[in-house]
């Protein structure tokens, strides 16, 4: 619906969003860009101030073929929402595969692993951290959505407990 809103084509938002990502990246480095591609023309134009960091690194989401190619080909990191496990071992080296064929260094692609509080316990969690950094993961989220926690107080509490874990290792 959203796209329908904007008058976008959903069909074609991977294509779009590598334009996108390639006119995103020249606005947040040059103070004046020139461009035109297929759904964006710029004529002089720029961000002012430009950032303080530049790059900004782009993630991705996603793991069906055409989305783990682009982020071989254009991500700084990828969030794989799955679990720290052999499908995501195997997911992980195929877009270390397509980097390598886009001639970049996989090893610039950071990947954010996800703990879940609703996964189970202290212990569970002290394995999927493990099980993550065997993986490669660069980054560690741990979400405590949809756990059954009632008040801001109780998340916080979870994540407590949780960096406790993520401090021992």
């Amino acid at each position: 619906m959203e796209y329908e809103a904007l008058g976008e084509d959903f069909r074609n938002r991977g294509r779009r969003s590598e334009e996108q990502i390639e006119v995103l990246r020249k606005l947040w480095t040059q103070e004046l860009v020139t461009f035109e591609g297929r759904w964006h023309k710029i004529t002089d134009a720029g961000i002012n101030p430009l950032p303080i960091q530049r790059p900004i690194p782009i993630w991705f989401g996603g793991s069906d073929e055409r989305a783990m190619r682009r982020l071989g080909k254009l991500g700084d990191g990828w969030f794989p929402l799955l679990n720290p496990d052999e499908k995501c071992r195997a997911l992980i080296e195929k877009v270390r595969g397509y980097a390598k064929e886009a001639g970049r260094d996989p090893k610039g692609i950071g990947i954010e692993g996800r703990v879940s509080f609703g996964r189970g316990s202290p212990e569970a969690w002290s394995k999927d951290l493990q099980d993550w950094k065997s993986l490669g993961a660069t980054h560690i989220s741990f979400n405590t959505m949809k756990a059954g926690l009632n008040s801001a107080s109780a998340h916080i509490e979870a994540l407590r407990r949780f960096s406790k874990i993520a401090v021992t290792g």
